[in-house]
Parts: structure tokens; C-alpha cells; sequence
């Protein structure tokens, strides 16, 4: 505990760092709690390597609690907006125009299971589709995927 109070200003700044990297790498930046107390512990450290505030714990406290709290109430709501701000725009996948035979009749709005790429998908039509016959891919998620008729057939 000693070698900490001794050395306040590099733990401040070593554990702001270490709960930034936690909240931005494990966490995905989708929690704001670790991110505004590491704000604050950041610059309480940078604040006592100024010299500005004395370097003591009860300092440290104070103004690590005045800086994350004032950084909650300014940045929450462009934080919160930022991470709403959603693309929804169709994904572009290779997948998308393969062609490929399948091994089992599949029936329209149906589906059935088959093998393409090393995975197990879950395939979809809109229209009847006879074993062996020709499909092409026209949408892909996770797991699924819906074919149509490939047009050469």
C-alpha cells in the first residue's frame, strides 16, 4: 500500500489505463461506467503530475469523483447517441451469388439443412426447388441463408 501512496500519481494513471482497456477491448465500449472513472483517474493523475492538486489519497478521491461524475453528466447523452447511431444499411457477402446444387428438395417459405463451406446452414426459398437442382444465394445471416433458382437453369 505503501509503494502506492508513495507513487500516486503513476497508479492513478496505470489503473485509469487499465479500466479504459478493459471497457473499450472486453467490454466493447458498451457499458460508460468504466470509461468515466477511468476518465477521471486519468486526469486526477495528470492533475498531480502538474502539481495542481496536492498528491494525496483524499485529493485523489475528491477530484477522481468531481471529474468522472462532471464527465458522466457532459458526455452521456453524445456517448449514448453515438452507440444508438446504428447502420442499417444491407451487409455486403461473398456469399451472395454463389451457386451451388443442393442435395434435398426444398419446398417454398421451408427449410432445410445443408452443408456449403464448412457450415451447416438453414436454407430458405420462396419458391419449390427440386433435389439437384441448381440454386443461387441471394441473402445471408447467421446461420441461414435463401436461395432462388439459378438463373443458367
Amino acid at each position: 500500500m505503501e509503494l502506492v501512496t508513495n507513487n500516486l500519481a503513476q497508479a492513478l494513471l496505470i489503473l485509469g489505463l487499465v479500466l479504459l482497456v478493459i471497457e473499450v477491448l472486453v467490454l466493447g465500449f458498451s457499458t460508460f461506467f468504466l470509461f468515466f472513472l477511468a476518465l477521471g483517474l486519468i486526469a486526477t493523475s495528470l492533475l498531480f503530475f502538474a502539481s495542481l492538486i496536492p498528491e494525496t489519497v483524499i485529493s485523489a478521491l475528491i477530484s477522481t469523483s468531481l471529474i468522472s461524475g462532471l464527465s458522466a453528466v457532459l458526455l452521456w447523452k453524445p456517448l449514448k447517441n453515438m452507440q444508438n447511431n446504428v447502420d442499417k444499411a444491407p451487409i455486403e457477402n461473398d456469399f451472395i451469388g454463389q451457386s451451388f446444387q443442393l442435395n434435398e428438395a426444398l419446398s417454398a417459405n421451408g427449410t432445410i439443412k445443408h452443408q456449403y463451406s464448412g457450415i451447416s446452414w438453414n436454407v430458405s426459398s420462396e419458391q419449390d426447388i427440386a433435389a439437384g437442382e441448381e440454386v443461387e444465394v441471394v441473402w445471408v445471416g447467421v446461420g441461414r441463408m435463401k436461395v432462388k433458382k439459378a438463373s443458367n437453369a
